[in-house]
């Protein structure tokens, strides 16, 4: 199969406007070499030799990129230079994504993308085939990776489950859940994207200035300038962050076929994904200060392959609706009530106080030096304001942490401006270690670490018992590494999971800096 024929023009134009500088430069920098007809002529064939070998390139791309699925693979034969040929086996494919841009939809045209597990980039991408070859693609592709787990349970010697067995791609499409107009205003009410921080001050720079007089002024003048400056760029990240959320997920809905999710989301830029059930690794609850208050919150499930658009293997199941409704669907892809989380100790409080105390007088001191090396002329003491809240926020941090085990799950929570609820089943657990900062050591407090195939790092995106007991840890490193193994050897009595969780080898992590690390549990389930 090839891919469509517009993608050769399309493909062409993209190029094109990648090396809009290069073109630029010849049409305005060639003349200042060359004078009269002969730069204009110079530069005119210099451009339509540009064109055509770029025309000619992606023509020779179409021309020599074809894919083909076979009963156990998806084969792409693609280059033009040098021939590569890939085979992608339907057991290892982990998602099946489209993307479509304004034009392209325009054009009828849409970019498929296929992921494998564990994979950090697309192992295979299709630019660009038809809307309705995408969608055959996807649909054909799900049904080949259910058939092949089904298979894969056959050869060990019992049937799939009647549920499985029964739940086709093409056999059965549930719709789970669909973003309403009103759940789509609240999203951009509560969404404050970081990101978008840099270019809010980017964009204050020419007035930098005129906002240096005003905090120069008399104190009472700068007292009631510098809240209405941060509530200013406050303002302005939210509005920022609200129109990139409501593009980026107008229109979501989620469907259950098979065994697996899809979605569809996007105004501008339309994407369709799968999150395949049976590799989940996690599922994440996220809700931060605002959504709480409204009571809404938002769900991602974790998978161990590349998601493009979405954080490592992230996928949104849910961006935002009520909480009761993101909780039901958490327990249904992983069946485990919300348990009572134990906090830490509250010694931990006072690290918290202490650490924001420093950085408080850090501040307090670039302040002062600014003010006396005359780059600032307001007032070095307005820093100091923030003092009181000093022990509420450590406060705040030591009560929205908590960590529970369940009788198949370790639940971790995390954050006050985006708290975080993290449930992994144990037999997806790859790696748990306890870690002690040189601060922690002094307060016998230590961190526990539960890693699954998909988290990027073992100390920043992985789920977390934060600043519990030092002993408790300890034992929990040891519980959590004992229900591992008897959840895996007891799966492995289940011919009908056998197939889902292939094991593999020990994994060994480095300590972060500035403490030890103990570590068990290594050698979970990681899917294919």
């Amino acid at each position: 199969m090839k891919l469509h024929p517009l993608s050769v023009p399309y493909r062409a134009a993209r190029t094109v406007g990648n090396l809009i500088v290069v073109l630029i430069f010849a049409f305005f920098g060639i003349p200042q070499f060359l004078d009269g007809a002969l730069a204009v002529a110079v530069t005119g064939v210099l451009i339509i030799l540009g064109l055509v070998a770029i025309v000619g390139w992606q023509y020779a791309y179409y021309r020599r990129f074809e894919y083909t699925l076979t009963d156990n693979t998806l084969d792409i034969d693609a280059g033009v230079l040098s021939r590569r040929s890939r085979e992608i086996p339907y057991g290892r494919i982990q998602n099946v994504s489209i993307e479509r841009t304004i034009v392209q939809r325009a054009l009828g045209l849409a970019e498929v993308r296929v992921e494998t597990a564990g994979g950090s980039q697309s192992e295979a991408h299709l630019q660009f085939v038809g809307k309705a070859e995408a969608d055959r693609l996807q649909d054909e592709l799900s049904e080949r990776k259910q058939h092949s787990r089904e298979q894969r349970a056959a050869e060990t010697g019992t049937q799939a489950s009647v549920a499985e067995a029964e739940a086709r791609p093409a056999d059965r499409r549930e719709l789970l859940f669909e973003m309403t107009s009103r759940e789509l205003v609240v999203l951009g009410i509560v969404s404050l994207d970081s990101r978008i921080l840099p270019l809010v001050f980017f964009a204050l720079t020419p007035f930098l200035s005129e906002i240096g007089e005003l905090l120069g002024g008399s104190a009472g003048v700068a007292v009631l300038v510098l809240p209405a400056i941060v509530l200013a760029i406050y303002l302005a990240t939210a509005v920022v962050s609200a129109a990139y959320a409501v593009t980026n997920y107008y229109g979501f809905r989620l469907y259950e076929i098979g065994d697996e999710l899809r979605y569809e989301r996007g105004l501008l830029q339309r994407f369709s994904g799968t999150i395949p059930l049976p590799k989940v690794q996690a599922v994440t609850i996220t809700e931060n200060v605002l959504a709480r208050r409204f009571g809404y919150a938002s769900l991602t499930a974790e998978t161990a392959g590349f998601s493009p658009g979405q954080e490592g293997g992230s996928e949104a199941a849910i961006p935002i609706a009520r909480r009761d409704r993101v909780v039901d669907l958490a327990e249904s892809i992983e069946p485990v009530e919300l348990p009572t989380f134990e906090r830490p100790p509250k010694r931990a409080r006072t690290r918290y106080v202490a650490r924001y105390s420093i950085v408080l007088g850090i501040l307090t001191a670039v302040s002062y030096g600014a003010v006396a090396a005359g780059w600032w002329g307001g007032q070095w003491w307005l820093v100091l304001l923030a003092a009181p809240f000093v022990p509420v926020a450590a406060h705040l941090k030591w009560r929205n942490l908590g960590y529970a085990l369940t009788d198949d799950h370790v639940v971790t929570r995390n954050g006050f401006w985006s708290r975080t609820t993290k449930i992994v089943p144990y037999h997806r657990v790859q790696t748990v270690a306890d870690t002690q900062t040189i601060f922690q050591r002094r307060r016998a407090l230590a961190t526990l670490h539960v890693d699954v195939a998909g988290s990027r790092s073992l100390v920043s995106d992985d789920s977390k018992a934060l600043d519990v007991d030092r002993e408790v840890a300890a034992e929990l490193r040891e519980t959590i590494a004992s229900r591992l193994l008897d959840d895996l050897a007891e799966r492995a009595d289940r011919p009908e999971d056998r197939f889902r969780d292939a094991p593999i080898e020990p994994v060994e992590e480095t300590a972060p800096s500035g403490g030890p690390s103990n570590e068990s549990a290594t050698g979970g389930s990681q899917p294919e």
